[in-house]
């Protein structure tokens, strides 16, 4: 027969969970990146266990298992939550096109359509559309692709409605003395 508690214990000893720290070790290096950890215990108790070793992943390397003997300190990184990001995400009363774009108001239109296109190319979807993110991060990125968007629609408006007044102020035919 099957012991009912051992079976239903299985899934909780497979499924891991990341805790984001900031690692620095015996020799003075420091390493960004996530403890993986069993999902039922706690991170103090994963790091002051019997283990000898605990799983690290430095972000953009591959997963090892380090020596606990080797960590001089740990800081748990607190990741903000998805509302917060998409609250400051979705902050119309603060929406200013040339903050979004990180250029000055007196800025040239060559400076802000070189500013949005290189926003563009660092937020656009396809750009993170292959990498498994969370969906909050998902969600903020495609927000701050929006605003942008929205950001440089709005100065474009602008320049091509002073472009088109410059225009019509000019004459369409001017007509030249005969000699």
């Amino acid at each position: 027969m099957f012991e009912r508690n051992k079976v239903d214990n299985i899934n909780n000893q497979t499924q891991q969970i990341a805790v984001a720290a900031e690692v620095t070790f015996d020799n003075g290096d420091v390493a960004a990146g996530q403890f993986l950890i069993h999902a039922s215990r706690p991170f103090a108790e994963v790091l002051n266990g019997a283990s000898p070793f605990v799983e690290f992943e430095v972000y953009g390397e591959a997963r090892r298992w380090i020596a606990k003997s080797t960590l001089r300190d740990v800081k748990v990184v607190t990741v903000p939550k998805a509302g917060n990001l998409l609250a400051r995400a979705s902050d119309i009363d603060s929406f200013e096109p040339h903050r979004v774009l990180g250029v000055e108001k007196s800025a040239e239109w060559a400076e802000i359509r070189t500013a949005y296109h290189t926003l563009s190319k660092v937020y656009h979807p396809d750009r993170y559309a292959s990498a498994d993110l969370p969906s909050e991060v998902r969600d903020y990125l495609a927000a701050v692709a929006r605003r942008i968007n929205l950001a440089y629609m709005a100065l474009e408006t602008k320049h091509n409605t002073v472009k088109a007044v410059a225009r019509r102020a000019a004459p369409v035919f001017e007509s030249h003395p005969r000699n």
